[in-house]
């Protein structure tokens, strides 16, 4: 039974386009990635305090105008302002009824479902991103060893210089994959830190929240 011949088949023409495609894709994702960590490290900062006191300092007037009574004034002071802790003031004054537990439980999957699930999205694309940067840079590679054996199964004597471009393009695509995934990392890293401290204030807010029920009883 007759197999398929050993014949050289020119496919520079294939691995040029399908390259190119290969730099479009590493500058998308290079570029959503930014913006995912943009969007993610703009976003925490909207829903944090800068500060542990200023929180603090927020807190404590929430809570003498909750012991007068005068719910009216957190309301106009906390609608306005689009932070994590006064809308989850917000949510408080409309549960007040709820058992501190039930309230606390409830904060907290507000807190959990509105703001980090959002957060959480973003870096998941980022997380993406990470992986597949040099798994393209990787197919960057595969392609220009692809083009230079081609170049060598067609010709009998091919000059150096004709692989050139090939093996550059196959280095370029490794080297853009990683130059994008490495900062990437670190940004991810200040955002799990960001995350963190946010997710700390919180706690810490809820647990003075709830205890203003008790404070009032």
């Amino acid at each position: 039974m007759l197999f398929a011949q050993n014949i050289p088949i020119d496919i520079s023409k294939m691995t040029e386009f399908i390259g190119n495609l290969d730099y479009l894709a590493l500058a998308l994702v290079a570029l959503w990635g930014t913006y995912c960590v943009f969007v993610a490290w703009r976003r925490i900062g909207q829903l944090n305090f800068k500060l542990e006191s200023h929180q603090y300092d927020f807190l404590a007037a929430m809570h003498e105008w909750y012991l007068r009574g005068d719910m009216e004034a957190i309301r106009k002071e906390c609608q306005g302002d689009k932070r994590a802790v006064p809308q989850l003031v917000l949510i408080a004054l409309k549960n007040v009824s709820l058992p501190a537990a039930r309230l606390h439980d409830l904060l907290i999957e507000r807190f959990q479902r509105d703001v980090l699930v959002e957060i959480d999205n973003r870096t998941n694309w980022v997380n993406t991103v990470i992986k597949s940067a040099p798994m393209l840079g990787l197919f960057g590679t595969v392609l220009g060893m692809m083009g230079a054996f081609s170049k060598l199964g067609m010709q009998t004597r091919v000059e150096p210089t004709m692989l050139a471009s090939d093996i550059m393009f196959a280095l370029i695509t490794t080297a853009i994959g990683l130059s994008i995934a490495v900062p990437l990392i670190f940004a991810m890293a200040g955002l799990s830190i960001r995350t963190a401290r946010l997710e700390d204030f919180v706690s810490s807010a809820i647990l003075s929240i709830v205890d203003w029920k008790k404070d009032a009883s």
